[in-house]
């Protein structure tokens, strides 16, 4: 593999550090909204949040995403960026061609595919961490330990090696299928609008995209994705959380069918505000982590080998 390849990855693994810091305490909100019971609204989630749990209470789970985000998202982009070099190859016999829209869909597409093998488990023991401390609440079923906040995982290895040990590989990729639903058309909403409105705002004669114009199309690109992605989201969260204390859903489309005969077709886009709303700085700080880092390895590539 080629240094220019290369670089995508490890610019990646920059982004992804970058929006897990700044996006997590709203990804913690995002999945009690969507997994949780007893939160009427966003604020009541914030505020019941805060006072039970203060604000550590938001960062639950998030050394494990931040140790593996990194991995997960060098994969989403060295595989997105050499896939779109591999296509301009083949179709111009040039990889820095500029890729046609419909190379840039393909290659999201491969990227959301790939990126499930990694994000799931990831996502899963997220989840898990982020959840063990709410009270689980169903009629005439007592589990115990009853007293609300008790913890059922250590952390992060505990979580991994506890579902690996009880639901073995199965459940450690609970709620793929649900979140290949959700990433495959996902990232073709993240990378496409990207693309657009970096060329859309980016002067004429500029070679490449200043931060400012990286920053608020990453955003935009973000709070797009994120927002129509919701559904499958709340399917995705669902199942994952539901193996803290016992599996009520037998896969994503009994999640999806009890799900809307419980509560209705609103279930779907619960947390669609909060999604959309953290999909705008996480995605920024994604975007600009990865674009300044890239740029900085060219930079010191030319000075090194002038």
């Amino acid at each position: 593999m080629s240094s220019v390849q290369l670089q995508d990855f490890a610019a990646g693994w920059v982004g992804g550090a970058a929006s897990v810091i700044v996006g997590h305490p709203l990804d913690t909100i995002k999945t009690r909204l969507q997994a949780g019971q007893g939160y009427g609204n966003t604020l009541n989630c914030v505020l019941t949040v805060y006072r039970n749990e203060s604000v550590a209470g938001f960062f639950k789970g998030m050394s494990f995403p931040l140790a593996s985000i990194a991995v997960y998202s060098s994969v989403v982009f060295g595989v997105f960026s050499n896939t779109q070099r591999f296509l301009s190859q083949l179709r111009h016999g040039d990889p820095s061609h500029t890729p046609a829209l419909a190379d840039v869909a393909l290659a999201s597409m491969v990227a959301g595919f790939v990126s499930v093998g990694i994000g799931t488990p990831v996502d899963l023991v997220k989840i898990r961490l982020q959840m063990q401390t709410q009270p689980y609440i169903e009629a005439n079923i007592k589990i115990k330990p009853t007293v609300p906040g008790f913890p059922v995982y250590r952390g992060p290895i505990h979580c991994f090696r506890t579902v690996l040990q009880k639901e073995g590989i199965a459940g450690i990729y609970r709620g793929m299928g649900a979140m290949l639903l959700r990433d495959v058309p996902g990232y073709c909403l993240y990378f496409i609008p990207y693309t657009f409105f970096c060329g859309w705002i980016t002067p004429d004669g500029c070679i490449s995209p200043n931060p400012s114009s990286v920053w608020l199309a990453g955003g935009v690109a973000g709070a797009i994705s994120w927002g129509t992605a919701t559904p499958m989201d709340v399917v995705k969260s669902r199942l994952q959380a539901d193996g803290v204390y016992l599996n009520k859903y037998k896969g994503t489309f009994d999640c999806i069918l009890q799900s809307y005969q419980n509560e209705g077709l609103k279930v779907f886009f619960r947390g669609i505000t909060i999604n959309a709303v953290r999909g705008f700085p996480m995605s920024s700080a994604m975007f600009l982590g990865y674009e300044l880092s890239l740029t900085a390895m060219k930079r010191d590539q030319t000075e090194t080998n002038p």
